[in-house]
């Protein structure tokens, strides 16, 4: 199918997540010469989809979830960056002129270790900060290919054993000279690699450190084909630690954590060689085992499977079949590529964490941009139905095609004019908390009657108002941005026709997750957080990451100001799936039980992170939370504790984070696939290169998406894209 018309491209963008808004950005860049007319098609009345914010009662800033940017974001902060420059906004009147205004940086993280005891106590973990910041331009030395984690994987090994080494020692009180760095000749790394082979074991800490600086040379400047040789080495390495560091852990807590840490990476490198991953099978030849079985099967120890760091990384992926904390499930190709990315690519700071809501400091300045350039936005437009053409009326070799695209219109805006979205606090433009009904024709019947258009299970009264677009007529080229859980109901003819759609809607799972604000009275030190850094995984079952945003209160207009403000998020249990359209109940079903898993976490689980907020009879001091409405939370009911607070059930299909189950990225279809001659599709569900939920790879997704149509940007441009 295809159109010869002299005119604008026009293409459909259905959904205003980041993989969409990345997908337009592109589109409409000048140096495309209004090739293109995009028209981005949303739900609701706001942008983001998962990384939508708004702003609610006391101009308080209200999040999906919990969101905080990591260092190696390259092409997400790329395009963020450009899009801050084109703003060219002024710093004598908008705070976030440029985008490191609207960002700092945060090198600490924390995870939370069970111990022997069954107390769970902080594991605290500065990052160093690390040259240049992320966005800047990759030279030639590319750190996204498998060989150079390794190389960073053997330095950090040779690290925590001279860290081993020093602790050790240092509790015994005794001077030892400090193991240095051996700088080899390339052609005695050989030489020295195959002795210690030979020995077959590392009688002391000295020889590991050396046998880790061989390793590093070798990785780095050995010719390849030498993985053999190289997993042998690991392998008596990784015994003789076993044999001489071990023992120094049995009474020593930080110890055992830096040998759990050893172990994991010993491990890791020791598979990668092993499963000859630095070839062409790149990470996701192994990504059929679940992380841990990987390790297991690599020959890691109990201490490393389960070790705070491994168990950290199931919760940021919320990896989790069904939302059941006891099925963990992550995919070793994917956790290999979170893990190798996530430490040894980052620049400047481990996290980057926004001034602001994400919609503030991200979503806004992107929907400006775009209105600049000439898109378009029609909000209130529900995808209801992709129509495919008639098998009939394809011509011979002709590919299937988009006909028509049936949007359910929620909502008309006054005049025939588009809706405006935004509104200013303090300063600055936000999104609001519920639709501005004042713009809508009939608005006040709309919200007397309590419609919710980003929910699921919302319905007019009566029939349906459906728009249909046409192919030709209306638009072209279609960037179907929707989250996975939608596929389903609006692409009932493509799963019909095509089984690969079926398999990945079969096969790529997702999972609700729940969140939760509070803001408090007392700072984080008076309730007894003694960490520098607040940004905590392992937390709990339920809410199992916290960080502290109360960098934010400033943002915020409260008639008496808290003094800290937490946030919260975890997945969250639903066995059952998502129920039909006609469970009305639903939603406020779950967003009570998320309020109840609240209440529950604040009673029995929050005084691990903070002691000093249990009360005499072990429960929470709910007089701590400071209500939107200036009133003290004393004498009320635990059933009425987090009236004033926010709570979240993310349980729209929309909503859902994506899986990252074992076995199933082979089930994902890629942006750049052109089976529909006028379709592409974009999101963190696709296959684009990074499949693990993230801001990072829905930006990733919607840059393929924009070259499958236009060929820009090229695919040498989207960083990390090629992992092998």
């Amino acid at each position: 199918m295809s159109s010869n018309r002299r005119r604008p491209i026009e293409v459909a963008v259905i959904g205003g997540g980041m993989a969409s808004i990345a997908a337009a950005f592109e589109l409409s860049r000048p140096r495309h010469r209004n090739r293109f007319h995009v028209t981005i098609y949303q739900q609701g009345w706001r942008l983001g989809g998962k990384a939508a914010s708004c702003r609610g009662p006391a101009g308080r800033i209200e999040e999906h979830g919990l969101h905080v940017w990591h260092g190696f974001y390259e092409n997400a902060f790329r395009i963020l960056r450009e899009c801050y420059q084109e703003l060219d906004r002024d710093p004598r009147t908008d705070r976030f002129a440029s985008w490191r205004d609207a960002f700092f940086t945060d090198p600490g993280a924390v995870t939370m270790e069970e111990t022997p005891g069954g107390k769970r106590s902080p594991w605290a973990i500065e990052y160093p900060l690390t040259p240049g910041e992320p966005g800047d331009p990759i030279d030639r030395n590319n750190p996204f290919c498998i060989l150079r984690y390794l190389v960073q994987a053997a330095n950090l090994a040779g690290g925590l054993l001279r860290s081993l080494d020093e602790g050790s020692r240092s509790r015994k009180n005794r001077q030892s000279p400090r193991a240095g760095r051996r700088q080899l000749p390339a052609e005695k790394i050989l030489e020295g690699i195959n002795r210690l082979i030979r020995f077959g074991t590392l009688a002391s800490v000295a020889d590991l450190i050396l046998a880790a600086d061989l390793l590093q040379s070798a990785l780095g400047s050995l010719s390849g084909g030498r993985a053999n040789i190289l997993s042998k080495l690991v392998d008596v390495m990784r015994r003789s630690a076993r044999e001489s560091v071990s023992r120094m852990t049995d009474s020593d807590p930080e110890l055992r954590r830096l040998w759990a840490l050893l172990d994991l990476t010993l491990t890791s490198i020791l598979g990668t060689l092993r499963d000859l991953l630095t070839d062409s099978r790149g990470f996701d030849a192994v990504d059929h085992y679940d992380f841990r079985e990987w390790l297991e099967v690599n020959g890691a120890s109990a201490e490393a499977r389960d070790s705070p760091i491994v168990r950290s990384l199931y919760d940021l992926c919320f990896a989790y079949e069904d939302g059941d904390p006891r099925r963990p499930r992550l995919g070793a190709g994917q956790a290999l590529r979170v893990i190798a990315r996530m430490f040894f690519s980052y620049r400047g700071a481990f996290f980057w964490k926004m001034r602001a809501g994400m919609g503030e400091t991200v979503i806004t300045p992107f929907y400006e941009v775009l209105k600049r350039r000439g898109v378009s936005f029609r909000f209130f437009h529900r995808l209801d139905k992709v129509r495919l053409a008639p098998e009939r009326k394809l011509s011979a070799g002709e590919r299937p095609y988009i006909e028509a695209l049936d949007f359910e219109v929620q909502a008309r805006v006054k005049d025939r004019a588009e809706y405006d979205p935004l509104e200013v606090v303090n300063g600055l433009r936000c999104w609001r908390a519920e639709p501005d009904w004042k713009q809508l024709v009939g608005g006040a019947s709309l919200r007397q009657a309590g419609r919710d258009f980003e929910s699921h299970w919302d319905a007019p009264k009566g029939r349906k108002r459906i728009s249909r677009l046409k192919v030709v007529e209306d638009f072209d080229f279609v960037v179907l941005g929707v989250s996975l859980g939608a596929i389903p109901h609006v692409a009932a003819e493509i799963l019909d026709r095509d089984e690969r759609w079926r398999e990945m809607v079969g096969n790529v799972k997702t999972v609700a997750t729940q969140a939760l604000q509070v803001w408090i009275r007392e700072d984080i030190e008076e309730l007894g957080w003694r960490s520098e850094s607040a940004s905590v995984v392992g937390v709990a079952d339920d809410f199992s990451a916290w960080v502290d945003m109360s960098h934010l209160l400033g943002e915020e207009n409260w008639p008496e100001r808290p003094k800290a403000l937490a946030y919260f998020c975890s997945a969250l249990p639903t066995p059952d799936g998502i129920p039909d359209r006609a469970a009305t109940s639903y939603p406020g079903s779950e967003h009570k039980r998320v309020c109840g898993n609240a209440v529950r976490f604040l009673d029995r689980e929050v005084s691990r992170i903070w002691p000093r907020a249990a009360s005499p009879d072990d429960g929470f001091r709910w007089d701590l939370l400071v209500d939107w409405r200036g009133t003290r939370q004393r004498g009320r009911s635990r059933a009425s504790a987090l009236d004033g607070q926010y709570c979240r059930a993310n349980v729209n299909p929309s909503d859902r984070y994506v899986l990252s189950l074992p076995g199933s990225q082979r089930h994902r279809i890629s942006p750049l696939d052109n089976t529909y001659d006028n379709m592409t599709i974009a999101g963190d569900w696709t296959d684009c290169g990074f499949n693990i939920g993230s801001i990072e790879s829905a930006v990733m997704s919607g840059l393929l998406a924009a070259h499958a149509l236009c060929g820009s940007p090229e695919l040498r441009e989207i960083v990390g894209f090629d992992h092998p």
